[in-house]
């Protein structure tokens, strides 16, 4: 690393969110990480990666395939709802969500950022093939805010081009992490403890998800290319460190065990639900350290196990929040 770029990672986005995620792995009292099933893991991860979603993204057109990653990622959440979306047959509801979006996409062309600023709830249900009224009405309220704020952000900042805000990050993945995430509903910043000796922990799920997406779809190069995309954490959700509880890396007390298993929502920024999230990236972030992969890499890995019948069948925790 160049000697002039290290004061810049040592206090970006991601140097702050390591070290909050390690703060508060180590003061949990209702999830903690289990080094020796850890190290079991880390032998078995290997560095293959899932499909990026969404499974269509359009080539050859670099604003189109920009809106459509930035699109779809900023309502990339809402796995708190998901049991009672409304899936296509056999597929989860992520898959579902970015499929939909995909077939419109290819019917209607890239989302725009005049259409984006005006997207409501009843838009979004017909998009992601929802009834309206139904059961997710206030998830695609949600969604429409979610869009209705990356319009106005396009609109007033980067002449309504994706492209134009993801070049104005200049290669730097942490510059784009912290534009998305001033987003309101992408301001995925989580306070934890009281008084003086509280944590801000920065997990950034989806904006970081973004560049990830960027990268992947345009092969590291021209608007894919962050030079500190190496960076990146783990994305932190409700998959990846369910993943890892099912390979015993990381333990949930029998509280919180029997609570998540019940189907109990958790409220999003409690202290259980931030530890569950930190302790999976700080564990993410060992693996890092024994296997040599990137926290992303080996996201990727976890997120695919994840995707098992054996893994699904088992509950994991739930949180209606716009951060994943």
């Amino acid at each position: 690393m160049p000697d002039d770029m290290t004061d810049d990672v040592t206090d970006d986005v991601f140097a702050r969110l390591r070290a909050a995620a390690a703060t508060v792995a180590d003061r949990a009292t209702t999830v903690h990480v289990d080094r020796e099933a850890l190290d079991r893991l880390a032998s078995t991860v290997a560095p293959d990666e899932p499909p990026l979603l969404p499974e269509e993204v359009p080539g050859g057109d670099e604003e189109a395939m920009a809106a459509e990653v930035v699109a779809w990622n900023a309502v990339n959440f809402g796995s708190g709802w998901f049991p009672q979306l409304h899936k296509r047959p056999g597929l989860s509801g992520a898959r579902s969500l970015a499929e939909a979006l995909a077939d419109h996409v290819a019917a209607a062309g890239p989302p725009t950022a005049e259409w984006l600023a005006d997207v409501d709830a009843a838009t979004c249900a017909s998009v992601f093939e929802q009834p309206h009224p139904g059961p997710v009405d206030d998830l695609l309220e949600l969604f429409a805010q979610a869009w209705r704020d990356l319009g106005t952000l396009l609109t007033e900042r980067y002449d309504g081009s994706a492209a134009t805000l993801v070049r104005s990050a200049g290669g730097s993945a942490a510059a784009l992490v912290d534009t998305l995430g001033a987003m309101p509903l992408a301001h995925d910043v989580a306070t934890y403890g009281e008084g003086a000796s509280a944590v801000e922990v920065p997990f950034y799920k989806r904006a970081q998800i973004t560049v990830s997406h960027l990268a992947r779809a345009y092969e590291g190069q021209g608007l894919g290319r962050f030079d500190d995309v190496d960076r990146l954490t783990a994305f932190a959700d409700n998959l990846v460190p369910h993943v890892l509880r099912m390979s015993g890396a990381i333990v949930y007390d029998r509280g919180l065990a029997a609570r998540i298993d019940g189907g109990d929502l958790l409220r999003p920024g409690c202290p259980e639900e931030v530890e569950i999230r930190a302790c999976g990236l700080h564990a993410v972030e060992l693996l890092a350290g024994a296997t040599g992969m990137t926290p992303a890499t080996i996201d990727h890995h976890l997120w695919q196990q994840g995707q098992s019948p054996e893994v699904k069948a088992v509950p994991r925790h739930r949180c209606r929040s716009s951060w994943y």
